[in-house]
């Protein structure tokens, strides 16, 4: 949840069109992005209690698109909390931090070279 939902789609909408997450049902109350789900305290969907701060990080495709999600999110209400750069979790680690609106840590991470087993997961009902 979050304090001033019109503040964060705009925030979302740019780092999101950045890593190709499609952001959708933006409604009066709330609005979501692929399993993330951001609404205000007030919703119908909530418990009524702002949650605590948070961190989320999305899977970059390379470097170039992490530095790109760092320079979107400081363009559009988020601040920096960790410039885009190698860190030490695991060789070839290349992450960036930024806080959103409501102070959540959103980071955008490349892992490095890999070879992926599938293209994505795909679930069907």
């Amino acid at each position: 949840m979050v304090r001033d939902l019109p503040a964060s789609p705009g925030f979302y909408q740019a780092v999101f069109n950045v890593l190709g997450i499609e952001l959708g049902g933006q409604e009066d109350s709330y609005f979501w992005a692929d399993e993330l789900f951001v609404s205000s305290a007030d919703s119908p969907a909530a418990a009524g209690q702002l949650t605590g701060r948070h961190h989320l990080a999305f899977q970059a495709r390379d470097r170039a698109m992490v530095d790109a999600f760092h320079q979107a999110a400081l363009a559009h209400g988020g601040r920096d909390n960790g410039a885009p750069g190698e860190r030490p979790y695991h060789p070839g680690y290349y992450a960036a931090f930024v806080l959103d609106p409501d102070g959540n840590n959103i980071e955008a991470v490349f892992h490095g070279e890999a070879r992926r087993s599938a293209a994505s997961v795909v679930v069907t009902f």
